[in-house]
Order: C-alpha cells, then sequence, then structure tokens
C-alpha cells in the first residue's frame, strides 16, 4: 500500500533547508502516546556514514519538546545551554534551529543545523520554519494516523518491510503471525522445516526465507523428494565423478554444489526413502558428503529448508521416518495457513490472479465483481490457494470469451460448488469487510429461497421479492 509521509516530508524538508540556507536538516515525530519513542524520522544533507540521528544535537531536540518553544543558537558549542552536551561537543557544532510541531506537547521538531553562509539563523529564517513547523507538521500528523490506521488493519505492513515477501500477498492475521515467524528465522542460519497442506504456498515461502536472510545473493535450489529413487536421490543431491554410473560421462555437480553458498530447498521431504534419508542425515551431521564415486569430500555450504504437507512426527512413530532426521530437519518449524485461516485474502488473491493470467496470455485486464468475490469467500478450497488460482485463472478465460468486462460468479465453478456451506470465517477486520460478509449471507438467503420456490412452483409475489 503506498505510503505518502516519506515522499512529502523530504520534498518539504528539501525546500526548507534551501530556503533556510541550511546545510543539514532533520525531522523526527513521536507518539502521543509513548513520546518518549521515535515514529518517524528523517534527515538531509548528510553522507551516508554520517545518516544517524546522533549527528544532531540530542540535548536542542530535548529542550524544544519540554519546552515547547523554538531554540536559536548562533554556535552551539559556546552556549552554556548546550556547551555540555557529548553530541555538540563532538561535532563542534555552530548554527542551529529547532522549531517544534504541533500543540502542547509537540509532535515532532524541525532541526536546522550548519548554515551555507556565517552566522546565526535569521528572524527570518524563525519565522518560516516557525511557519513550515506549523502547516507542514498538521498535514504530516495526518499522514502519520492514517499510516498507524493501515497498520492496525494490515499485521503484515509493518514486516513486509523487513522481509522480501513482495510476491506473497495478502494482509490477513494468519500471514502476519507467519511473516513474524519467518522475520524470526530469515537472518538465523539454522534448518528450516515447513509445514502445511498442500497448496498452501510453501515453495513461495522458502524463496521468501532465502530472499530475505544474508544468502539471498546466492543460489536457492530446489530439490523434489517425491517418488525419487534412491540411487536417482544421490547422484542428484552429491553429483557424481565421471564413470561412477552408466550416464556419468563427466563430472556432475550435484543440488549441493550447485546451492553452494545459498539455500537447499527439499520439497516433500516425508516421501523420501530410508535409505535416502540416512544419506540425507549424514551431510546434516557432518556438513560435507561424498560425490557418487568420489573418495574425497566435499564441504556442505547451504542451509537446508524442506517442505513436507505429511506428518512427519506420525511417519516417525510409524517408523516410515527417521527420528534423528526428523530432529535435524525440525530445527525450527513453520506451519503454512491453509486458504481457510486466510478467507480475509481471498479478495486480494483473487485480484491478484486475475491480473496475473491476463498478463500471462496478453488480454485486457478484468476486474472481479463483489458477487464472485462472495463465493470465492464462502467456498471451500481443499487444494488451498492453488486451487483457488486455478479458479480464477480459468474463470478469467471464460469472462474473455464472452467478451464480458469483468469476471462474473458465472465464470468460476459448477454453481453447486459455489453455493457449498460455508466454514466458519475468521472474525471481520474492518467495517467493509464486516459489509460484505453479510451481503453474502443475504444473497445466500435469497439463493436458496428462489431454488426453493423453483422446485415448489411457487412463483413470489412483487412484495416477497421486494423483502428479499
Amino acid at each position: 500500500m503506498h505510503d505518502d509521509l516519506p515522499q512529502f516530508l523530504a520534498e518539504a524538508l528539501s525546500l526548507l533547508i534551501a530556503v533556510a540556507g541550511a546545510r543539514r536538516g532533520y525531522i523526527q515525530m513521536r507518539a502521543a502516546d509513548a513520546p518518549e519513542s521515535r515514529q518517524y524520522s528523517l534527515m538531509q544533507g548528510m553522507a551516508a556514514e554520517e545518516l544517524s540521528a546522533e549527528a544532531f544535537s540530542s540535548s536542542i531536540i530535548a529542550e524544544a519538546y519540554a519546552t515547547g518553544e523554538a531554540i536559536v543558537t548562533a554556535s552551539a558549542q559556546l552556549d552554556p545551554r548546550f556547551s555540555h552536551s557529548k553530541s555538540v561537543k563532538a561535532r563542534r557544532l555552530e548554527a542551529v534551529l529547532c522549531v517544534p510541531m504541533g500543540g502542547t506537547p509537540p509532535i515532532g521538531v524541525v532541526y536546522l543545523q550548519d548554515r551555507v553562509e556565517v552566522g546565526s539563523f535569521t528572524n527570518v529564517d524563525l519565522a518560516r520554519t516557525q511557519l513550515f513547523a506549523r502547516n507542514v507538521g498538521r498535514v504530516a500528523d495526518r499522514l502519520l494516523w492514517q499510516r498507524e490506521r493501515r497498520n492496525a488493519a494490515d499485521p503484515t505492513l509493518r514486516l513486509r518491510a523487513k522481509l522480501a515477501v513482495d510476491a506473497i500477498v495478502g494482509s490477513s492475521a494468519a500471514l502476519g503471525a507467519l511473516f513474524q515467524q519467518l522475520a524470526v528465522v530469515a537472518p538465523m542460519n539454522v534448518g528450516v522445516l515447513l509445514t502445511g497442506e498442500s497448496g498452501t504456498g510453501k515453495t513461495q515461502l522458502a524463496h521468501a526465507l532465502h530472499d530475505s536472510s544474508s544468502r539471498a545473493g546466492r543460489p536457492f535450489v530446489e530439490l523434489n523428494c517425491t517418488a525419487l529413487p534412491d540411487e536417482l536421490f544421490e547422484s542428484e543431491l552429491f553429483g557424481a565423478v565421471p564413470g561412477a554410473h552408466s550416464t556419468a560421462t563427466k563430472r556432475i555437480p550435484g543440488k549441493i554444489e550447485a546451492a553452494e553458498g545459498g539455500t537447499l530447498f527439499l520439497d516433500e521431504i516425508g516421501e523420501l526413502s530410508l535409505r535416502s534419508q540416512a544419506k540425507l542425515l549424514q551431510v546434516l551431521q557432518s556438513g560435507s558428503y561424498y560425490p557418487l564415486g568420489s573418495a574425497s569430500p566435499r564441504k556442505a555450504d547451504v542451509r537446508v529448508v524442506a517442505a513436507t504437507n505429511a506428518d512427519l512426527a506420525a511417519a516417525v512413530k510409524g517408523r516410515t521416518f527417521r527420528e534423528d532426521l526428523y530432529y535435524r530437519l525440525n530445527v525450527f518449524p513453520i506451519r503454512v495457513p491453509s486458504l481457510s485461516e486466510r478467507r480475509g485474502d481471498i479478495l486480494l488473491l483473487a485480484q491478484h490472479f486475475s491480473r496475473s493470467a491476463c498478463e500471462q496470455n496478453g488480454l485486457p485486464l478484468l476486474r472481479v465483481t463483489e458477487s464472485a468475490v462472495m463465493a470465492l469467500e464462502y467456498r471451500d478450497w481443499p487444494g488451498n490457494i492453488r486451487e483457488l488460482a486455478h479458479a480464477v485463472h480459468a474463470a478469467v478465460l471464460r469472462a474473455q470469451s464472452e467478451g464480458s468486462a469483468a469476471v462474473e460468479r458465472r465464470h468460476l465453478q459448477a454453481a453447486r460448488d459455489l453455493a457449498s456451506a460455508p466454514v466458519e470465517p475468521e472474525a471481520p477486520r474492518n467495517f467493509h469487510d464486516a459489509t460484505r460478509r453479510f451481503q453474502a449471507a443475504r444473497w445466500r438467503s435469497a439463493h436458496h429461497r428462489s431454488v426453493a420456490c423453483a422446485h415448489t412452483g411457487h412463483r413470489l409475489s412483487c412484495s416477497e421479492q421486494r423483502a428479499q
């Protein structure tokens, strides 16, 4: 979602610096309920290595906050009010102009430091900065409030700024909790086990985990373990030297070597045979491996991320999955929520898949109607996001074949599927969400009544139709 605050304040501060003839500028805003914390700050006119709030005088800023009055000094290091300050001494600060923004207590400060010309900031500079603080501060406060509302409505927003998750669509509480776990483990060099139903996006999350880590610039290599024979698994994972087997006419690099310094993603890990599990365990335990046919070990510098839709704990009890391998893989488990836990994301996902389908097929963009979204939101999706994507893609093609400007409910899957009993939805996130759900329930009620009337041959009167 677009955030106007940074661009607005950057342009305004740049203009003020130029008008006042300052070399450096700083704006700080803080929360009314937590005045000791900075909510937003912006600085200009500094080299990259100086980009820190410590480059300005914290004692002068604190004085402006405490008194609510503007501070002007020709030389901070000679001013008895601030000459004792460590930042003033360290920076040998001269001309400073600091003006509080807002009422009492101030919501922030505008701070100018060092003049292009020798001397103090003038009364004209002070008047202009006060005018700036009064008017720009009011707008900035409103934009900051809007940002806070967006953060409250979208629990993923704050985490999106820290993680490489732009490709993951949604704003539900379940997705926010998932991002929170991702933020914890992404910087760590530990193994991760992704669990969850088929079609929930485990592969996409593995990519996001890699892209959010220190290994992001290195390869991401995927190996699907489904129905992989033991001999092929060993060659695929470790590689082979010439002559190791009938097809190894030259050295064959394995997936571990291909993922050197990066991430090795083992999808459907629960499908590995016990023999292949033992070979994988050896790598995880020792950090080294032997290419097929080689007597010389190679170091394995990879981060292993595994994924499965199987219950590995149950497989361990059933002796179809090694217990020691399970604990090696399960260092940091993350369960990826099903689509039934993310029903609030279906609107965004449907719009995303519709746009993607149109772009892939070179078709004009189609919107997804409200009735179509309602039908999607109250349908079961055993195939989760993958099934939803396919359903929307097919609906886009049907709509385009009709020359329709939008994806309608009729373009989706069979009516009996779309009219199936709804699962319990998560609590509405806002008024619009609650209204949409109420309208959907009302539509379903009217639909069932019309079907019942059709079966009994009863024709609704005009008053009955209006009542619906």
